[in-house]
């Protein structure tokens, strides 16, 4: 399978899985139910966020917000699109750590998208506690996101790490035995 197909083939599996626990819990789960999966840890719920990422710009009247975000998202996207397509097999710069995360950013935000330009919300349902702190309500795509997001800096760590190797193995002084100047 080419690189472009496999990055094609995560995106499309994403988005088929966003859409259809979305539409589960927009057609099965009410606003005001509770499902318990883990008590006191881990509920699954039904919420509509008008805003991005944690519930940001959701409070605001800007009348604007919708535009902005889906703007912000077609931008992204675009970029994340060029990236993996103008990329062959033998770039060595984009490995296929790099190549996985940023289909799965592009296909969670393709996903968050689809909500908000079509409905105007996005679809939360993931609920988690940890102690008396409440996580943010998330759905399948924002799960996509941040792992493709941990992905992209693993990848930067690695790659960071193996270049600063090799500038340190270029600069090695040369060995200063037998030299009678030493």
């Amino acid at each position: 399978m080419s690189v472009r197909a496999r990055s094609a083939a995560i995106i499309a599996a994403l988005v088929l899985v966003d859409r259809a626990t979305k539409w589960i819990i927009r057609t099965r789960v009410s606003g005001f139910d509770i499902i318990p999966v883990i008590p006191g840890f881990f509920n699954i719920v039904h919420t509509e966020n008008p805003g991005a990422a944690f519930g940001f710009l959701s409070d605001t009247t800007f009348p604007w917000r919708r535009l902005l975000l889906v703007g912000i998202s077609v931008a992204v996207m675009a970029i994340i699109g060029w990236m993996l397509w103008r990329a062959p097999a033998s770039d060595p710069h984009m490995s296929a750590l790099m190549r996985t995360g940023l289909a799965l950013v592009f296909g969670g935000a393709l996903g968050n998208l689809w909500d908000r330009a079509l409905v105007g919300t996005v679809t939360d349902f993931l609920q988690f506690f940890f102690g008396s702190y409440e996580f943010p309500s998330f759905n399948a795509a924002d799960s996509a996101i941040t792992i493709g997001a941990g992905l992209l800096l693993l990848d930067l760590w690695r790659t960071r790490g193996r270049e600063m190797t090799g500038k340190q193995s270029s600069a090695r002084p040369e060995p200063t035995q037998g030299r009678k100047d030493a």
